[in-house]
């Protein structure tokens, strides 16, 4: 709705019936679909000016009740319908003002000789207070030259006019009836009224007053509405009064916003009802939502926190395996991390024990021969001792060398992800290598055309077959052979790829099976296969223990077994067969 500076007004919208009998009409009734701007921004600029909570709580309190107000916001942006009560007024105030003026176009205009139609000020006044008395409206008629000759809220004496208007009964001072009242007043407000016209009544009234009482006198039919000062809006329509088709003045009727305010308070006071409902059922269920969601959270934080500040390994995540969802399994996992973050440090210390243990025992060793070799003058025991310390400095050496290589193992598995490799290739490029500079026998086992691809790392898989081999050919006789064999089964969800390492040597104490896994597990006889004798100290006992940690990180298995002889599906008196070497087993599942 924009304001005419031209005319001092707000734009006039005509409309004509079809009817013969009815006259045009101009709608002087202000625009109320944008009214919504002012509004929209101080509510903008409030909500940018609330600081985020850093409650989950409030947060989930918060967008429930954000997305309840969108609808409830509507309780002050009734447009639509308070517009369109303003038009059943409107429609009701025309059809009484045409019944109206043609019952005083009727019977209340007179011929006077010489100077034409006239309306009868008496006679239109008798007939507008009969009409206008059952609906509570009031009427005002005004002729030709402007002036108003009657209107049914004032009674003539012998002074004049006197105002005739219906007042409220005396109320007295209570703080509810206070309350209440302003209440009241809060919905009866209606929007868009301040951008209306003021209502204002000059003494004498006169046409000129009023524009739609001006289009009227024209002939044409006018409606306005206006703010009244006191409150409330007031709803004019001005129609023409005709005789044989001149007009001979105009009827304006009006009325107050009453129906119009009952009718949003009522839509306002079921809109609070459905409110406060939804919104007791939203503060309950964001109560029951914030328990079910931000408590468990907060148990979880608080529980991790004294993990993390070193409370001791009494701290226990709290127990959700019984809820199936996402915070289930999120404290499922947080416990599940937890008891692997105590084993991990169970193992670091032991490791530390162990390291501590292996180092200790060369050096030891070390002392007591430099102290020795210092007393000692005979060449002979002196050559001797020096060649233990020299023995024992290797030994030293080899040990802090595998002790660094398997304490980079784990950042090393952690940070480098595992790449798909074709087995039959690495094998074989293994089995050559170790061929050529060993001498040993080791014969490759591979059927042809069988795809081999794993998921590995590829670096480590060749130290895992490194230190397998070399683990086969230190049991193994000179004479012996090492068979190395690759095959792929099917298996339900993916096929299964076992790769074999077999020697001719002793084979593994059956108590010993596992423990030849462990770090710094080292069981070797005195004498080899061949009856060479070993020295001790040459082996650290991590290299199995490197190469179970390396497979496992590549998802697969590593074991050991022993071979037997024929025997082993059943012999005399069930007896199994001899052991005729160990057997090392390396399963992975297949690539693709």
């Amino acid at each position: 709705m924009n304001f005419d500076a031209r005319t001092g007004d707000y734009p006039i919208r005509a409309k004509r019936d079809s009817a013969e009998s009815a006259a045009p009409r101009v709608d002087m009734t202000p625009d109320v679909g944008a009214r919504r701007i002012g509004r929209t921004r101080v509510l903008w600029f409030w909500l940018r000016r609330r600081r985020p909570s850093t409650s989950l709580t409030r947060r989930i309190l918060a967008i429930n009740l954000l997305v309840l107000a969108v609808p409830v916001g509507g309780f002050f942006f009734l447009d639509q319908y308070q517009e369109s009560l303003i038009n059943a007024e409107i429609e009701a105030l025309q059809v009484q003002g045409e019944v109206f003026a043609g019952a005083i176009g009727a019977g209340a205009v007179l011929v006077a000789p010489g100077v034409g139609q006239q309306i009868d000020p008496v006679r239109a006044s008798l007939m507008l207070r009969r009409l206008s008395e059952p609906t509570l409206n009031r009427a005002r008629l005004f002729i030709g030259n402007g002036v108003m000759i009657t209107d049914t809220q004032s009674l003539r004496n012998t002074r004049g006019l006197v105002r005739v208007q219906t007042l409220p009964p005396p109320k007295g001072f209570a703080p509810w009836v206070w309350g209440l009242e302003r209440f009241e007043a809060l919905l009866d407000w209606l929007p868009g009224q301040g951008e209306l016209p003021v209502y204002q009544e000059r003494v004498p009234q006169r046409a000129n007053d009023y524009r739609e009482v001006t289009v009227a006198l024209a002939g044409i039919q006018g409606v306005a509405v206006r703010r009244h000062p006191a409150g409330g809006m007031v709803i004019s329509v001005s129609v023409p009064i005709q005789r044989y088709r001149q007009v001979v003045g105009a009827l304006m009727l009006s009325r107050g916003s009453e129906e119009i305010e009952r009718a949003m308070r009522a839509i306002r006071i079921d809109i609070l009802q459905v409110f406060g409902v939804a919104f007791a059922v939203t503060i309950l269920l964001s109560v029951y939502l914030a328990a079910t969601i931000a408590r468990p959270l907060r148990r979880l934080a608080v529980a991790a926190q004294r993990v993390r500040s070193g409370s001791g390994r009494d701290v226990a995540m709290p127990d959700f395996a019984n809820r199936r969802d996402e915070i289930g399994d999120l404290g499922r996992d947080l416990r599940a991390m937890t008891e692997a973050l105590w084993q991990r440090m169970d193992a670091i210390e032991r490791f530390a024990a162990d390291v501590a243990h292996e180092i200790k025992n060369p050096l030891t060793s070390l002392r007591s021969a430099v102290e020795t070799v210092a007393r000692v003058e005979d060449p002979e025991q002196q050559k001797k001792l020096m060649s233990i310390i020299l023995d024992d400095v290797a030994r030293l050496d080899r040990l802090i060398s595998d002790i660094s290589d398997a304490s980079r193992l784990d950042a090393e598995l952690s940070r480098d992800p595992p790449t798909v490799i074709d087995l039959r290739v690495a094998l074989q490029a293994l089995v050559d290598i170790q061929t050529t500079t060993s001498g040993a026998d080791i014969v490759l086992d591979i059927e042809p055309g069988v795809d081999l691809s794993v998921c590995a790392f590829e670096d480590r898989l060749g130290q895992v077959f490194r230190n397998i081999i070399a683990n086969a050919r230190s049991f193994s006789p000179r004479s012996g052979k090492i068979i190395v064999a690759a095959n792929r089964h099917p298996r339900r969800g993916g096929d299964l790829i076992t790769v074999t390492v077999d020697d001719q040597g002793p084979g593994i104490p059956e108590a010993n099976l596992e423990s030849i896994f462990k770090r710094f597990y080292s069981d070797r006889p005195t004498e080899s296969p061949d009856g060479e004798s070993q020295k001790f100290g040459t082996h650290s006992g991590l290299g199995l223990s490197i190469s179970r940690q390396i497979v496992e990180a590549a998802g697969g298995r590593l074991w050991a077994e022993n071979r037997r002889g024929p025997g082993e599906t059943g012999g005399v008196g069930g007896q199994s067969g001899a052991v005729i070497g160990a057997r090392f087993v390396v399963e992975f599942p297949a690539a693709g």
